[in-house]
């Protein structure tokens, strides 16, 4: 670290000017070197804080490091949290959690960084526009070690690390983790069917089928972006998520004014796929659109349909992402069934820097393992994909 930069912590962002998190590479649409991601932009993550979704009192204080020159110019930052328990993270560590207390020690409070409630990959170190990435990213990095020791706390854990920033992570030794989702990769695809023509026939008649029985009660599909996004639309959309999401996680973690909030901030960033059967919807899906890519996040219904599921969250996100030009579709965590509809298994990365030298060695040692089988998994399902043989390479 340079004599004329400092790093601070800051708790809300409320503190942090939105204009000047905007310069960040990433946070904006204005264009730079990284393709924006609605995710990591102000409005997104202080509508998580604003609402009440994510804050402290929900487990997530906001411990955001801001890497700052000595006139106060904000040239890098990394999202953070301080957080009593590890739930809305989708990397799974609560095995971890519960070695270390049955061995006398404190696992929580850790400190998390990444998007809350949200398994999407995204720059976590961000640098500003125009600045020395390959000096600032390793600083932050650095930098986020010497707060957790100054915290006290057991560990930091960086989620949904992209491919060029996880070897910054492992040259300072973080400990490596990886996982597995599936995206769609747009190969230039003109059009839904000229993506079917690249799959097994007997995939591509299965798909087909599978579309027209979702619609064939007499459903109908619409995209609602925009203007589109009233209060009343956020209203319906609101019942299929907590319907839906009560049953799947018990207690939603976002609620009604947070859709509010986005729909107010970012409504041009914001795709709801909506399901209507006689003159009312009945589900729901909602996608953020980034630079180059479509995020699928969550969806709800209060009538059950065969294959409604799969035509809003999978297929409709296929079809807008051909027709807007994007490259890939990023569905949400997990889901062995997306492999069927065209979404090839990708590895995602993590980041954990753990302060006990006896956590981390045993840690260290399970990881091994863990990224071996991913591996493993991975290589045998892109073998099984519904994709002709040679038509497709690993992303």
């Amino acid at each position: 670290m340079t004599e004329d930069l400092s790093i601070r912590v800051e708790r809300s962002f409320a503190s942090i000017a939105p204009e000047s998190w905007s310069r960040l590479a990433g946070a904006s649409k204005a264009g730079g070197t990284l393709p924006y991601n609605p995710f990591i932009s102000h409005a997104f993550l202080s509508s998580l804080e604003d609402s009440g979704s994510a804050t402290d009192k929900t487990g997530w204080l906001g411990n955001h490091l801001l890497l700052e020159t000595d006139d106060g110019r904000l040239i890098g930052a990394v999202p953070g949290y301080l957080k009593n328990h590890s739930q809305g993270e989708y990397v799974f560590d609560h095995g971890w959690a519960d070695a270390f207390e049955r061995a006398g020690g404190r696992y929580y409070p850790k400190l998390q960084c990444s998007v809350p409630f949200t398994p999407a990959t995204g720059p976590r170190l961000l640098v500003g526009e125009g600045e020395n990435r390959s000096l600032l990213q390793p600083a932050l990095a650095e930098s986020l070690k010497e707060v957790t020791r100054q915290l006290h706390v057991s560990s930091a854990h960086v989620t949904f690390v992209p491919d060029d920033e996880i070897g910054i992570f492992e040259d300072d030794e973080y400990l490596h983790r990886t996982d597995r989702q599936f995206h769609f990769i747009n190969e230039g695809y003109a059009t839904h069917d000229d993506f079917l023509e690249t799959l097994a026939s007997r995939k591509r008649k299965a798909l087909k089928k599978e579309r027209r029985a979702a619609v064939e009660n007499g459903i109908e599909i619409d995209w609602l972006t925009g203007r589109d996004l009233t209060e009343d639309i956020w209203d319906q959309f609101f019942a299929f998520y907590m319907d839906t999401g009560g049953r799947k996680w018990g207690r939603p973690y976002l609620n009604r004014k947070f859709y509010s909030l986005v729909g107010e901030r970012m409504a041009d960033d914001i795709l709801l796929v909506m399901a209507k059967r006689e003159g009312r919807y009945i589900a729901g899906a909602i996608n953020f659109i980034g630079g180059d890519t479509l995020y699928g996040r969550h969806w709800g219904c209060i009538e059950d349909h065969p294959f409604l599921h799969f035509e809003v969250c999978y297929h409709q996100a296929i079809d807008f992402a051909l027709a807007k030009g994007l490259k890939r579709v990023e569905a949400g965590a997990q889901g062995e069934h997306k492999l069927a509809r065209g979404y090839l298994p990708v590895t995602t990365h993590s980041a954990h820097y753990i302060a006990h030298p006896g956590l981390r060695r045993a840690v260290a040692d399970y990881l091994v393992h863990e990224r071996q089988e991913v591996e493993e998994i991975g290589e045998y399902l892109t073998e099984h994909s519904p994709f002709r043989k040679g038509e497709r390479q690993d992303d």
